[in-house]
């Protein structure tokens, strides 16, 4: 397993981590949740992501469980949370969700009895918030590392504008800023890590724990025939998935990216994993496998991405046609 430091911060990060969206308690129960964290602890990830969203709070409980049983010492691995949307779903109630001083603290504080752990290596706030000042949220984010209860804090799906806000209150308060970003990345959504943010990478620093490295699965090729009745964009509830991925224009690109992966000897799910690794600005790309099969096939792109040589890179590229173009500076 390869390492890399979150942003400037001194915590290192397994390269691939495991994630719980869509999985947790609505595929996989806790049985096969215990083999896949297995797996993937016994490969050397150290990164488990969650949040008090996935399936409502159930996917926090359930990975809290598997967590108690391993006994794995704590000082081997980290594990997130993320807060905005509340766990109730449509029974949420004023305050229950967003980014006010209450809702974070609260949030945290489920957070931490559902994982059942001590305190979070990393907590996110999962969207910007449009109605509570960016001043209360470095605050609140600085008093909950103060009281241990996190490490680090940093956001997910925030304009690079609202980062580097939160960046500006906190030296002028002397409080800490946001380590890291979890943004969407994958080879149909590239504009934020590959532009948008490269001002930040250079200045600032920041980690980032990209999330739909395989466009929720779109980049596995299974999608190519149609719709899988037990895949993620053909689960109740999730129909936006489909309404933004499935364009027949982008499975084509996909049949197309299939022929670079055979030249390469590997899958197109594993390629699709090591093209955003091979992004030094990518500190973990997080894989929400289903079966143990599909875990141990992505692991491999650890071995895949270093083969990803420049000429490979623009035959994807040209293949793709995604690449945003680059600021003159």
């Amino acid at each position: 397993m390869e390492y890399r430091r979150l942003g400037k911060t001194g915590l290192q990060l397994s390269v691939l981590s495991f994630g719980s969206w869509v999985t947790f308690h609505k595929q996989i129960d806790d049985k096969l949740v215990d083999r896949l964290m297995g797996i993937a602890y016994d490969n050397g990830i150290n990164f488990f992501d969650n949040a008090e969203v996935y399936a409502l709070g159930e996917s926090e409980k359930m990975m809290g469980r598997v967590l108690r049983q391993k006994k794995w010492d704590r000082t081997s691995y980290t594990v997130s949370s993320k807060a905005f949307f509340g766990w109730r779903g449509k029974q949420n109630k004023p305050n229950q969700t967003g980014l006010s001083r209450k809702h974070l603290a609260e949030a945290c504080q489920e957070a931490l009895q559902r994982l059942q752990v001590d305190y979070l290596d990393m907590f996110f706030c999962h969207r910007p918030d449009k109605h509570t000042p960016i001043e209360e949220v470095v605050w609140t984010m600085n008093l909950l590392i103060q009281q241990g209860k996190i490490l680090y804090w940093g956001t997910s799906e925030w304009s690079a504008q609202e980062i580097m806000e939160a960046h500006m209150v906190a030296r002028e308060y002397r409080l800490i800023g946001p380590a890291m970003e979890q943004p969407e990345y994958n080879l149909f959504n590239r504009r934020r890590m590959e532009r948008e943010y490269l001002q930040i990478f250079r200045n600032i620093g920041l980690g980032t724990t990209i999330w739909s490295p395989l466009a929720s699965g779109l980049l596995t090729g299974k999608y190519n025939q149609g719709i899988p009745a037990a895949s993620r964009m053909g689960m109740a509830g999730f129909e936006w998935l489909k309404d933004r991925h499935l364009v027949q224009d982008k499975i084509d690109r996909v049949v197309k990216l299939e022929k670079v992966a055979a030249g390469l000897g590997t899958s197109l799910a594993t390629l699709a994993i090591a093209w955003c690794i091979r992004n030094p600005n990518v500190t973990t790309a997080i894989l929400g496998a289903t079966r143990e099969e599909q875990l141990t096939e992505n692991l491999k792109a650890l071995d895949i991405y270093p083969a990803l040589t420049l000429d490979v890179m623009e035959e994807i590229d040209g293949i793709m046609g995604t690449a945003p173009e680059q600021p003159e500076y």
